[in-house]
């Protein structure tokens, strides 16, 4: 059966965002080796998205931290698999769906990214993020546990990643919305 074809249900699946993939390309995992990672942690049906490092996988009754202990061993599996290490970070594919549908329908949705994090949350207001975000030519405007959603100035910039990563002092990944609304449309239903 297809990708496509498959009903994901989005109380019951989890998307992992591996950091710093571009599958396909020299020096980077494989497909091979993340989806045989994910087999690797017990997620035998994971599924990549695109080629940046996107995965979805059933977390079914695993709930947020047995998915997160997933990615863990996955990360462990994937560096054993292509000798390369990598940061990842996870979320249910039901806080994705949300954050997507709250970010979507704005007029510069094309110019958000969401972006994830293990440092907490960031604090839109602080003087510090606000001064950061506009060095970087983007502002926070939603955050939430482990992830911001930023607003770039101009098309085609992306600055989320070192912006969160400067803030948090900790690594960070990010993709676009519009990304993401591809993403949940697909693997929703």
């Amino acid at each position: 059966m297809e990708v496509r074809d498959r009903p994901y249900d989005r109380a019951v699946h989890h998307v992992a965002f591996i950091r710093n993939v571009n599958q396909g390309q020299r020096g980077q995992p494989s497909t091979a080796d993340l989806v045989g990672a994910f087999a690797d942690a017990g997620c035998a049906d994971a599924v990549t998205f695109q080629s940046n490092g996107t995965i979805v996988f059933p977390a079914g009754t695993l709930g947020v931290d047995g998915a997160d202990a997933v990615i863990a061993d996955a990360l462990v599996a994937l560096a054993a698999r292509s000798g390369l290490e990598r940061e990842g970070f996870g979320m249910p594919l039901s806080s994705l769906g949300a954050i997507v549908d709250a970010h979507a329908g704005e007029p510069d949705a094309h110019r958000r990214e969401l972006t994830l994090h293990s440092g907490g949350v960031l604090e839109m207001a602080d003087p510090d993020v606000v001064r950061e975000a506009a060095h970087r030519r983007c502002r926070v405007v939603d955050a939430g546990p482990g992830w911001a959603v930023l607003l770039n100035e101009r098309d085609r910039e992306s600055n989320g990643t070192p912006v969160v990563e400067r803030l948090t002092g900790g690594p960070a990944t990010s993709r676009g919305i519009p990304t993401l609304v591809r993403l949940v449309e697909r693997f929703s239903r």
